[in-house]
């Protein structure tokens, strides 16, 4: 089981704007705020994503787990709409399995960051 996750990221501010803006049709949001790390956390209110200023990471692929294909749908909205860089709209992917609805896009840094739903 994971417990959390840190990407390192060039600039604090612009990550946090991205992610704050992407992650919050899925529910996420700021729940620790440093001057150097960023913590997010789902409604548990547990932090398990954190962003801190360091080497950034790069060609990270994260997965979070949507409610549904509306959340899908607004992950992907809100994340460009926040900078993020499309890298495949919402919809089916077969290849992973029948029913597996997922989004992507990059951030800042070339993370590739998805909401997936597996309804």
């Amino acid at each position: 089981m994971i417990d959390h996750i840190v990407l390192g990221v060039h600039h604090l501010d612009e990550s946090r704007y991205f992610y704050e803006r992407a992650l919050a049709p899925l529910g996420i949001k700021v729940v620790r705020d440093q001057p150097e790390l960023v913590g997010f956390a789902d409604p548990s209110g547990r932090p398990f994503f954190w962003l801190a200023v360091r080497e950034p990471s790069h060609r990270v692929h994260i997965a979070f787990r949507a409610d549904d294909r509306a959340t899908v749908d607004a992950f992907h909205a809100a994340a460009l709409r926040a900078g993020g860089v499309d890298n495949g709209p919402p919809g089916l992917r077969p290849q992973y399995h029948q029913t597996y609805y997922g989004a992507f896009v990059f951030d800042a840094d070339g993370n590739n960051i998805e909401a997936v739903h597996h309804g």
